[in-house]
């Protein structure tokens, strides 16, 4: 488990410090992540790697010539968020476009598009590779939804060496989506991974098990079988892969025996005594293999074979030199024609001035309060929350939350402090949790905020209809970016019961408060009765049977903190206008006096 750290919250920030310091030579820290020491002297194709940490060396650690131009550092095991994916392609370009390649993870998409609209907004030329090299993550005919995991490295390492070579951007992206496409990973578990602080793993096996099929965010593997001897376990792996090769492969390919965290380099030397003569007796050229720890998962015991089909295009770019901080081969140029890098300031932004009403800013005090609610809230949950996750994903999610909501109250009340009405409290308090959070729920969350906030304005404290609008504008900026439906075991199935009943309680003349609570006491059962479902979307999806009987961690905890902002948000709304919805105002009248006397 991992034993070093000081505050665990804090755990991805300091390791990459350490990082950045000790491959001072090779590498700078940039917000958001770390880029090359040296600018290119002629513009190139920068090639940005990302996804969350704890993968080393992925993906700090493949920073350096002839690999990639900068790495874009999430926490662990969570994506990282738009404004970091901006700010390291900011850092990283040099003129001839950006590239974002990364792993087939809803979260890392959302974030690195968003972050592709507002660079392509500005005139960067910017285009994003998925690897999707997991056969264990979907079948054959669903191969654009399998996870991207060990087989990053091999299209990293084309793209990176193609824009070495001074491949145009189109180029770069062409050999990506086709090193990709010739890319297949099978992995095993024999021990899952311990986040700093926890006092136990994401997930454990019994006595001589193993999970085959692991992703690697924590998640256990597909499924539970006894651990063979090691010669068994290679022809498993060996199988499953070829059963996958490409039409019309080759037979020189680039293999990789992975380690995942704990495996020790001599077990990976057993193992490979099966893999390496099976390939070979297959008919296969094993072109420059790799044994070690290129992409990890914290301390997880475990191991994964993946597998490259290359051809004359692809070789020589799996073969060239690289040096980086963790991985290096052949000699690279040398870099005297390289331009020291410019400082990039952690904050180029100009300060915001605000407008707003005192009525809005009445009603501000009430948006900061509520979110302070759903703060102490998520505090306190955060490991039954993680704990819900760990089941069938990475386990993040209750520290995730927590990071976001931390982000979000200090924005809010800076944000009100130098004279934001409501809407923009919302607002600046939506940006905060999405850069600081990351992941699917830190980008959605984030932005169901904003949408929060620039329906209410800043001009009045809202009525209850009005109330009721923004939240079905925060509904629909989530449905919108994630796709996701009532029954795809997600937060909307939490969230759409909640928004449709506050709209229709609001219609009928309920006031803001009963509303509230009815349109609560719809999600939270709502959010219980996932437990029944299957993931269509997410992390879990892979996972789909043992989340069986677990609800969904982001339906529960939207309906936990939709349950507690309503104590601020509500209570504190303007009565409806006179003459409105008299009768409906009554009938929730008597309805508010009956709940009191029960």
């Amino acid at each position: 488990m991992t034993r070093i750290f000081n505050n665990p919250a804090d755990f991805a920030e300091e390791a990459l410090a350490g990082f950045c310091d000790i491959h001072s030579g090779l590498v700078r820290q940039v917000p958001g992540g770390a880029v090359r020491r040296h600018r290119p002297a002629a513009p190139k194709v920068a090639v940005l790697a990302g996804g969350g940490s704890g993968h080393y060396p992925a993906f700090a650690g493949l920073i350096g010539p002839g690999f990639a131009d900068g790495a874009v550092v999430g926490n662990i095991f969570t994506s990282p968020s738009a404004q970091q994916a901006y700010a390291v392609a900011k850092a990283a370009d040099s003129g001839a476009g950006v590239v974002f390649t990364y792993g087939n993870y809803a979260g890392d998409v959302m974030n690195f598009g968003m972050a592709s609209e507002r660079l392509a907004a500005e005139g960067i030329a910017v285009e994003n590779v998925l690897v999707t090299d997991d056969v264990a993550s979907a079948p054959p005919s669903e191969a654009s939804k399998r996870r991207g995991i060990a087989g990053d490295f091999t299209v990293f390492k084309v793209m990176g060496a193609a824009a070495e070579a001074g491949a145009d951007l189109a180029g770069v992206v062409r050999l990506g989506r086709k090193a990709n496409s010739l890319t297949r990973t099978i992995g095993s578990a024999f021990a899952g991974c311990t986040f700093p602080g926890a006092d136990a793993p994401l997930f454990s096996l019994g006595e001589g098990q193993m999970g085959l099929g692991l992703g690697i965010h924590g998640e256990p593997g597909l499924f539970d079988t006894d651990l063979p001897p090691a010669a068994d376990l290679g022809r498993e792996l060996v199988s499953r892969v070829l059963a996958e090769t490409p039409d019309g492969a080759g037979q020189r390919i680039a293999v990789i025996l992975n380690g995942l965290g704990s495996t020790k380099h001599e077990e990976l030397f057993v193992l490979w005594g099966t893999v390496a003569p099976l390939l070979r007796d297959a008919g296969y050229t094993l072109v420059l293999p790799e044994v070690g720890e290129l992409v990890t998962s914290l301390d997880m015991a475990g191991v994964s074979l993946t597998v490259t089909w290359l051809d004359d295009e692809l070789e020589p770019l799996w073969a060239a030199p690289a040096e980086t901080p963790a991985y290096r081969r052949g000699t690279t140029a040398a870099q005297s024609g390289s331009l020291p890098a410019a400082e990039v300031s952690d904050d180029d932004s100009t300060a915001v001035a605000f407008a707003a009403t005192a009525s809005s800013r009445e009603y501000a005090t009430a948006c900061v309060a509520a979110l302070e609610a759903a703060r102490n809230l998520l505090r306190a949950e955060e490991p039954r929350l993680g704990d819900m996750d760990a089941v069938a994903g990475d386990g993040d999610h209750g520290r995730g939350m927590v990071r976001g909501v931390d982000a979000a109250v200090a924005a809010a009340a800076d944000a009100f402090t130098r004279g934001a009405g409501a809407g923009d409290v919302l607002a600046a308090a939506g940006d905060a949790w999405a850069d600081r959070a990351g992941g699917t729920s830190g980008v959605l969350w984030g932005a169901g905020l904003r949408a929060l906030g620039e329906s209410l304005g800043n001009s009045q404290a809202p009525e209850p209809a009005e109330l009721s609008a923004a939240v079905t504008a925060f509904a629909g900026r989530i449905t919108g970016l994630g796709k996701a439906g009532v029954g795809d075991k997600t937060m909307v199935d939490a969230l759409l019961p909640f928004a449709e009943t506050l709209a229709r309680r609001t219609a009928e003349g309920a006031g803001a408060e009963t509303a509230w609570q009815e349109a609560a006491a719809a999600a939270t059962p709502a959010a219980a009765a996932t437990a029944t479902l299957r993931p269509l979307k997410g992390r879990a999806r892979p996972l789909a049977e043992k989340s069986l009987g677990t609800a969904d961690p982001g339906a529960t905890s939207l309906a936990m903190i939709f349950t507690v902002m309503g104590g601020q948000l509500a209570r504190h709304a303007a009565p409806p206008a006179a003459g409105q919805n008299e009768a409906g105002q009554d009938e929730a009248h008597a309805r508010d006096e009956a709940e009191a006397t029960v």
